[in-house]
């Protein structure tokens, strides 16, 4: 929504820097230096009072590599095995690794065209939790195959290109706004949780939007679209006389 609401992109990547930087300091230290030493400079080149502002920028990313081993120790075993383990889930097959492991599993059997539905071995005999919530991907995987989850994927898009056309057509900033809100909202719900069934990112309790069981995330995903459509509803619309 800010860089929608043309916010400067070097203060965006600034924003979002100490938590590339603590990530960095733990996987290689010559790139987490020059991530830095790049912060620095976008600091210098974008912002005001460019000594200060570069000194800042520069001193809070070194600053926050340290804190990464601080924030973690805050975090509890369970949060730590979900953080690490879709790296690497046969280092617990049978716990913390188990979800991610009967996801791959699921989605793998159902190859190109799927074993159709309510015909999975994975789903239907229930070796994957919570197939109904957050990996319904799994069974779609599985029964539909891969072109059941392009067909997926192909609605969100057409979803979120309608969106992405409201946004630019709103007669207001407060419409747009709200329209690319709302893109960001569903894109994150997407990416998240498809992610997670497939290894790419920690699993996590996100929902894929009107598709995993779930009263609430559905009524807020209805009535975040029923928001965005009254703005197309009320954009200007061109007169054609004869």
């Amino acid at each position: 929504m800010l860089y929608w609401g043309n916010a400067n992109p070097g203060w965006l990547i600034l924003m979002v820097s100490p938590l590339v930087a603590a990530i960095l300091f733990h996987i290689y230290v010559p790139v987490w230096l020059v991530w830095v030493v790049g912060m620095g400079t976008i600091a210098w080149l974008t912002l005001p009072w460019r000594l200060f502002s570069t000194i800042a920028a520069t001193a809070i990313n070194l600053v926050s590599g340290k804190l990464g081993d601080f924030l973690w120790g805050l975090l509890k075993d369970y949060q730590k095995d979900r953080l690490i383990l879709f790296l690497d889930p046969d280092k617990d097959p049978l716990g913390g690794g188990y979800h991610l492991i009967q996801s791959r599993i699921a989605i793998g059997a159902g190859e190109l065209w799927g074993r159709g539905l309510h015909k999975g071995t994975q789903t239907q005999l229930n070796f994957i939790p919570e197939q109904h919530t957050d990996f319904i991907f799994s069974a779609i995987g599985e029964e539909w195959g891969f072109i059941g989850a392009m067909v997926v994927l192909v609605a969100f898009w057409l979803i979120c290109l309608r969106l992405v056309i409201i946004a630019q057509n709103a007669k207001d900033d407060f419409g747009s706004l709200l329209a690319i809100g709302v893109l960001s909202m569903i894109i994150f719900q997407v990416i998240v949780n498809i992610s997670m069934t497939i290894g790419l990112a920690p699993i996590t309790g996100i929902p894929l939007p009107w598709i995993s069981y779930g009263r609430t995330a559905l009524l807020t995903n209805f009535v975040a679209i029923g928001l965005v459509e009254s703005v197309a509803n009320h954009r200007h619309r061109l007169k054609f006389t004869d």
